[in-house]
């Protein structure tokens, strides 16, 4: 197994990127692949004396700017960091692959050089939050801002596989996001698919409001492109300003410094169940093989984790699980349909 990474993807692009790749190859024993400038990336390993690890290296010559539009990005970087890692991954070179780089460009690359699974129309990013139960899977996070019904469904399917094989769900609980619990509430895409997911086999619960993302009443949101990066950077954003007002207070005066250092390893305990670096990045599925797609200011250890789980991605088998749910579910459709007509 070896996991192709875009050594010059995010905000930091080598500096942090090669570490985090250098932590996952003592970690975790992963074989790497770094993409990207030679001399760069050769640096990186000097510093951080990883010579006698499983890493190679693969030049190329392009980057893809985090502004950049995934469409030029395309068109005039054949030889880009991101296009490589992708392609190596076609080739059979390498299993999958990790990048802090452009979002957009990411999935327009992987569609590009990949391809979709069978029954997928177009992938989708699922992003992992956490909740009272653990984790629940929040998919579509901003791949498809205006999706038809029908590809809610494999969003939902999709998720049900992510949230059973890496997460360990069994019995994934699926909801629909709208603004109520009703059964004919909100908008038209949503009261359509929502017909669709109580016909389907899995275990659609019916629909959800925003505070059940993080209650643990549900363990798969489905929901549109634009509503999912809407609710995932509000959720970044209060999660930021609860760590600021909780370190403000905490030293506010000498008896709450105190209480600070008695409730301290509780505190850290806390950080680590909200900490987004734990899962690394958000997987980019429905793609004709394996990829996670990473915050741009991603650290050493959100890195460092998301090779790790494109490591369990693969020895998995999602993609094969994802396939498989998707014929069952579109088997189910045409035999609803067939019984109907009789």
């Amino acid at each position: 197994m070896r996991i192709a990474v875009d050594a010059m993807g995010g905000d930091y692009g080598p500096a942090v990127v090669v570490e985090g790749a250098v932590a996952a190859a003592r970690e975790y024993g992963t074989e790497i692949v770094l993409v990207g400038d030679k001399s760069a990336i050769e640096r990186e390993i000097s510093r951080l004396r990883a010579a006698s690890l499983s890493i190679t290296i693969r030049h190329a010559s392009q980057v893809v700017g985090m502004a950049e539009a995934a469409s030029l990005a395309l068109r005039r970087k054949r030889d880009s960091s991101l296009r490589v890692a992708a392609e190596l991954v076609k080739e059979g070179e390498a299993t999958a692959f990790v990048s802090a780089g452009n979002t957009g460009a990411a999935m327009a690359i992987a569609m590009f050089v990949l391809g979709v699974l069978p029954g997928v129309d177009r992938p989708a990013i699922a992003v992992v939050l956490p909740s009272l139960t653990g984790y629940t899977v929040l998919i579509d996070a901003g791949a498809n801002l205006d999706p038809k019904p029908r590809q809610l469904i494999q969003f939902a399917v999709m998720g049900h596989v992510y949230a059973r094989d890496i997460l360990g769900k069994p019995k994934p609980r699926v909801g629909l996001l709208s603004v109520g619990v009703e059964e004919g509430k909100g908008t038209d895409l949503t009261r359509e698919a929502f017909e669709e997911l109580r016909a389907s086999s899995l275990n659609f619960i019916g629909n959800i409001e925003g505070r059940d993302i993080y209650n643990g009443e549900c363990d798969v949101v489905v929901t549109d492109g634009f509503t999912g990066n809407v609710a995932l950077k509000i959720s970044e954003s209060m999660a930021e300003m609860m760590a600021v007002m909780i370190r403000q207070e905490l030293a506010r005066d000498p008896i709450s410094k105190m209480g600070a250092l008695l409730t301290k390893s509780a505190f850290a305990r806390f950080k680590k169940r909200v900490d987004y670096t734990e899962m690394g990045g958000a997987p980019l599925l429905g793609i004709n093989g394996a990829s996670i797609i990473c915050h741009g200011a991603s650290p050493v250890k959100a890195i460092k984790n998301a090779i790790r789980v494109a490591s369990e991605w693969v020895q998995l088998d999602v993609n094969e699980h994802i396939k498989t749910a998707l014929e069952a579910e579109a088997m189910l459709g045409r035999d609803g349909r067939e019984g109907g007509r009789e």
